[in-house]
């Protein structure tokens, strides 16, 4: 009999009514004030801020290990050479095109997510959506990933605004102990501007202080209500654009064209991992939908704030790409952190001016402001994703404890910020990336298949926003992220296979006693 039982509960999915219903729960709704332009502003904040000014330079340069390794060694790399790499080939110049296919791959996956979200306007994203779809044991891995997904991609964005933080206090000529302002592990070691070696590679004492502090700082406010976080992300997704646009058309005037000779150093495999390795950053329209049950009107705001984020975002990115790798060249960006700002200070040093001097503060500032609008919206992300999987009961109780006062999911708020705040402090940005990729291209294939069940089961049901193109664009977005995992290590692979397995134990061992299906 139990055998019997233990597959239909895996499969039980939970009806689109009933999450509804729950969601108005007074002891565990949220509150709903949020609109169309605080929701772009959620996703630009999250997809500009995380990306942009710090694994650009990844994405352009690759990576580099000591010794070849297999693990190391993009997946699809493998399969088609069968060879061992030492390190990641970038993209170089064409980090342009790897940024047009990221966003045709998110234009097909946006699309899914505006129709799950404008049916199922309900905290949780991809957890939910994939509950009322797939089952409860699908339901729970891919919720059990996004608490990864947005857990490492805000430790990046940390590691990253530790850097710009301390380029900050470079520009007032304030040099603190490096032991307290890198992460402890540093996979390439840490150089200086001249490329002097400060530390080896490999661990070192110390604490990145600048990172896990910002993650607690922006906890606190998380917890006081997300109308007062929207508000404050509003205002600095301002700064950063303008930032932004100062970085291009300053840039613009100290571009060497041979920069981007050769075009394509890596060739296509390059241009296929630099998507792979920026792709985490488009997590922000996620976000949006993540939100849901905190908008006025749903059905209507939320396709908005996806596709009006996915459009804004991927012509700053690009504008970005085009400039920095026509300033320098593109191998120079290796573990580069703050690849926007120290470009600028390299092109400062060469040509220097008060013109750019005072830019590069100004995109410091901006920077940094958008990077903590990044850590604000993806740890608003993961509260929501404890929050919704506590109140099904397959996560303890204690998760989706609501504020009395201030209507916010405050414990879940705090976990989620320890559980970022601490290895930010630790570890580096490389590291981080990589399995926030994987795990977001997962969520994706997930909710794209989402679509595509719920049209079969579901047919009849409204939907305030349908994906245009049948069942086509579904199917691309699953194949196209399919691809994109390819293109990432296989050890990140194994890391993920890790986390999904410890997940799994969890799940066989505690929530599906808990679920409400366990009796059924």
């Amino acid at each position: 009999m139990r055998s019997r039982t233990l597959p239909r509960q895996a499969l039980a999915c939970k009806s689109i009514d009933k999450l509804i219903q729950e969601s108005e729960n007074p002891e565990t709704s949220l509150k709903k004030t949020l609109g169309p332009v605080s929701l772009t502003s959620l996703g630009i904040g999250a997809v500009i801020g995380s990306g942009i000014f710090t694994v650009i330079g990844t994405a352009i340069s690759g990576e580099k290990f000591d010794t070849s390794s297999i693990l190391n060694t993009p997946l699809l790399d493998y399969l088609v050479h069968h060879t061992a790499l030492v390190g990641r080939p970038g993209a170089g110049p064409a980090l342009a095109l790897s940024l047009v296919l990221v966003a045709i791959v998110c234009a097909f996956t946006g699309f899914c997510y505006a129709e799950l979200a404008s049916m199922i306007p309900i905290a949780g994203s991809a957890y939910t959506y994939t509950y009322a779809t797939l089952g409860e044991l699908i339901a729970w891995i891919i919720g059990w990933d996004l608490i990864l997904e947005y857990a490492v991609s805000n430790m990046a964005v940390s590691v990253g605004f530790a850097e710009h933080a301390v380029g900050f206090l470079d520009w007032f000529g304030i040099h603190p102990s490096l032991r307290w302002i890198s992460p402890a592990y540093l996979p390439s070691g840490l150089q200086d501007l001249q490329g002097h070696d400060l530390y080896a590679s490999g661990w070192h004492f110390g604490f990145n202080i600048p990172a896990f502090l910002i993650v607690m700082l922006l906890t606190m406010v998380l917890v006081r209500g997300i109308r007062e976080s929207a508000e404050t992300n509003n205002i600095m997704v301002l700064l950063k654009i303008a930032a932004i646009l100062a970085f291009v058309g300053v840039g613009a005037h100290f571009v060497h064209p041979s920069n981007w000779k050769p075009f394509y150093p890596s060739g296509w495999s390059g241009v296929l991992t630099g998507g792979s390795i920026i792709f985490f950053t488009y997590i922000g329209f996620d976000s949006v939908s993540t939100a849901a049950e905190e908008c006025k009107n749903p059905q209507r705001d939320v396709p908005i704030g996806i596709i009006a984020t996915l459009v804004i975002c991927t012509i700053l990115y690009i504008g970005v790409a085009v400039v920095l790798t026509g300033l320098i060249k593109w191998d120079s960006l290796v573990d580069d952190a703050a690849p926007v700002v120290n470009t600028l200070k390299k092109v400062y040093l060469a040509h220097p001016s008060a013109t750019l001097n005072w830019t590069r503060l100004a995109i410091l500032i901006g920077a940094m402001m958008g990077m903590i609008s990044s850590i604000l919206v993806f740890q608003i992300g993961q509260a929501r994703v404890w929050f919704a999987m506590s109140r099904d009961r397959l996560l303890p109780s204690i998760f989706s404890k609501v504020h009395p006062r201030f209507r916010t999911p405050a414990v879940s708020t705090w976990v989620a910020g320890f559980v970022v705040g601490i290895p930010a402090g630790l570890l580096d940005i490389g590291t981080f990336s990589d399995l926030s990729n994987i795990g977001t291209l997962f969520a994706f294939v997930l909710v794209s298949a989402g679509v595509l069940i719920l049209r079969y089961k579901e047919p009849h049901r409204h939907r305030s926003f349908r994906c245009p193109g049948g069942p086509v664009l579904p199917v691309l977005s699953i194949i196209f992220c399919v691809l994109l995992m390819a293109g990432l290590p296989i050890m990140t692979w194994l890391r993920f296979f890790v986390w999904l397995a410890i997940g799994l134990v969890i799940y066989f061992f505690y929530s599906r006693k808990r679920s409400e299906f366990a009796s059924n």
